[in-house]
């Protein structure tokens, strides 16, 4: 029997499943993030800028281009629960965090290598950021300093901290999830999750779980009391790059090279919806109050015929009448 939540988000998405892009950059798009309120989405990209839309009923309008970075932006996050800053992690070698309000870089912070993944902690108060050389650097968010350095000897692939502030969480090359206590950094579990390397994780909003994506195209859904797995989310065949979790915790999209997007019921593992793509899937973010997934993919295929489709970033989940 399928549950209540299935059948109505079945519903939902069948008056509700229509797709719209918009122009976001020059170059493939690297990520995309809400800001806590659902206001604004941000998007990095190769261009070496970062772009911010307002959500205005069923469409996004470009608020502003951000230009500063002299490399790729490769991952960028909003603060916490400031919905008017953000921070960008680029190929340059520094990190900026951005105002909004003033569409100004607000500080720029030099780090020791090339920026591939960041997080923000849910307390506001510190960024963690890695590199190319698995270097993860924690920088006081107020004061724009490096607190911390932790040089890791396997492959880093994506930093995140739990709900809780207490834990510091790396998904490595070698398929395992380490897991550090915070602020000590003292190493507490490293759990072989996966069979190959261990691309991305991401926490639900409710804080009962984690999902991690592999190499090996599977998703799997961790009990973060317990560190358990609790299921996997198979339908993918290609290595899984993007995770995210609705606002309610109850639906998980994960994505890949596959010509599709998983959105996933979290209880069940049942397949809720696929959004359908032209090419890999690079980045997917909910929004944080509706069912609203942001995404961007390698537009680069329609490059040559259609130059309108390098860069865009896209909406899922606005009504089949808009």
């Amino acid at each position: 029997m399928a549950s209540q939540y299935y059948q109505e988000m079945q519903e939902s998405f069948k008056n509700n499943n229509k797709s719209r892009e918009f122009p976001a950059h020059t170059a493939k798009v690297h990520s995309v993030a809400w800001s806590c309120d659902g206001r604004r989405l941000a998007s990095g990209s190769f261009d070496k800028t970062a772009s911010v839309f307002v959500l205005e009923k069923d469409r996004l309008v470009k608020e502003n281009n951000y230009r500063g970075h002299g490399d790729s932006v490769d991952q960028l996050c909003w603060h916490p629960t400031n919905p008017d800053l953000f921070v960008t992690a680029s190929g340059d070698k520094t990190i900026r965090i951005w105002d909004v309000r003033t569409t100004k870089c607000i500080a720029t912070v030099n780090t020791k290598g090339e920026n591939i993944n960041i997080c923000w902690s849910p307390d506001g108060q510190t960024i963690a950021v890695g590199n190319k050389d698995d270097v993860v650097t924690f920088i006081d968010a107020k004061t724009h300093r490096s607190k911390a350095e932790e040089m890791f000897k396997f492959e880093v692939n994506e930093i995140s901290w739990n709900n809780d502030n207490d834990m510091f969480f790396l998904t490595n090359g070698n398929g395992c999830i380490n897991i550090l206590s915070y602020p000590e950094l003292k190493p507490i579990q490293s759990i072989n999750a996966h069979p190959s390397n261990c691309i991305c994780i991401k926490f639900d909003p409710t804080g009962k779980y984690f999902a991690t994506g592999s190499a090996d195209a599977l998703v799997s859904l961790w009990d973060v009391e317990e560190l358990v797995c609790v299921r996997c989310f198979s339908r993918l065949d290609w290595p899984v790059r993007t995770l995210s979790f609705s606002h309610d915790g109850k639906m998980l999209a994960s994505a890949s090279e596959d010509h599709f997007i998983d959105i996933a019921e979290v209880e069940t593992g049942d397949k809720l919806w696929e959004v359908q793509c032209d090419s890999p899937t690079f980045t997917v973010a909910w929004h944080p109050k509706r069912p609203l997934l942001a995404y961007a993919c390698d537009d680069k295929e329609g490059k040559y015929d259609n130059n309108r489709e390098a860069g865009t970033v896209k909406l899922f989940g606005l009504p089949n009448d808009s």
